[in-house]
């Protein structure tokens, strides 16, 4: 009967000091998590970094160097066009005032007197279909030197054969230049001059 009473008083007393422990426990943990989560604090604090903008300076270009002074433009040399090979153009001379002026004839200086004198001179075209087709003639044209020695009113008088060589054997004298006719130190107009341009089909 005793044991029996001590066990249950050991018992009560054994529960009873699990229950006060349980207690402890329950309430000292309660106290930590409260700690704990009182103390976490989270403090982010970002400090953007001090950007510095760098300015490019744009540097203009240097001045272009002046341009070179051009050289000087020589005195044009007397022309001759030769452009049709093969094929030869008989210039015989120029008529002037009833006398026969060749192309080689000597010129007069322009400050003094003396008659027209050519001093470029561009050889026809020979016509495609012409000479494809073999065939040879001549032009006879009448024209005017004016007083700076340029050629104009250059008219066909003869032809042979006819309208076959004309058109060429004009735009050729429209291009020839002289030095004009001098009388009394100035240029002078000529008109009624002739010429015959022979068109042959040489070797």
């Amino acid at each position: 009967m005793v044991r029996f009473l001590v066990s249950i008083l050991l018992g009560v007393v054994v529960t009873f000091g699990l229950f006060v422990f349980m207690a402890y426990l329950i309430s000292g943990g309660a106290k930590r998590y409260a700690d704990a989560g009182d103390s976490v604090v989270i403090d982010i604090v970002s400090t953007p970094p001090e950007s510095k903008v760098q300015q490019r300076r744009r540097v203009p270009p240097p001045p272009p160097p002046p341009p070179k002074t051009p050289p000087k433009p020589q005195a044009p040399e007397p022309e001759q066009s030769n452009d049709n090979s093969g094929l030869q153009f008989n210039v015989p001379g120029v008529e002037i005032s009833g006398a026969s002026a060749g192309m080689d004839a000597p010129g007069a200086g322009f400050g003094r007197d003396g008659e027209a004198t050519p001093i470029v001179r561009i050889e026809p075209k020979y016509p495609i279909q012409a000479a494809r087709d073999g065939k040879e003639g001549w032009v006879q044209l009448s024209f005017t030197i004016n007083e700076v020695g340029g050629v104009e009113d250059v008219k066909v008088i003869a032809a042979q054969p006819k309208r076959i060589f004309d058109k060429e054997a004009k735009r050729a004298l429209k291009k020839w230049k002289y030095k004009p006719k001098i009388v009394d130190g100035k240029p002078l107009k000529q008109v009624g001059l002739t010429v015959q341009l022979d068109f042959s089909m040489g070797q």
